[in-house]
């Protein structure tokens, strides 16, 4: 019963506001478009007023440092591919850097465990 009484309401205030609107819009034109501008520039700015509250939440400050950190590293990064010193060394002295480095990336974190290899179990006794 309440469900269909609130139903009734909520419709009729829809219509009574349609009514309203096209009754604006015929009598006065010009003052109906700027009543819709300037409820757009108020949403507008409550919107933006509330943005600006709400990023300064803690979790904001560290992504907005973190972002920071990557610009000042993929800065950095550049200025050293781009720096004339690099670019004044031979290409066969570069080779030599870059067969280097790739051979001192080694998979340093696996280790082998030494047991007992030369005992082995007999499976068929299993």
């Amino acid at each position: 019963m309440k469900n269909r009484f609130s139903i009734i309401i909520f419709g009729s205030i829809i219509f009574f506001a349609f009514i309203g609107l096209a009754v604006n819009l015929i009598k006065n034109p010009t003052g109906f478009f700027l009543n819709i501008a300037v409820m757009f520039a108020v949403g507008a700015i409550i919107w933006f007023i509330y943005r600006h509250f709400s990023t300064s939440s803690p979790q904001k400050r560290e992504q907005r440092a973190f972002l920071k950190a990557a610009k000042q590293s993929k800065k950095r990064l550049q200025t050293r591919e781009k720096s004339p010193i690099a670019q004044q060394h031979s290409t066969k002295s570069s080779s030599l850097k870059a067969n280097k480095h790739k051979r001192s990336k080694s998979t340093a974190h696996l280790t082998v465990i030494e047991g007992k290899k030369s005992k082995r179990k007999n499976r068929a006794s299993l």
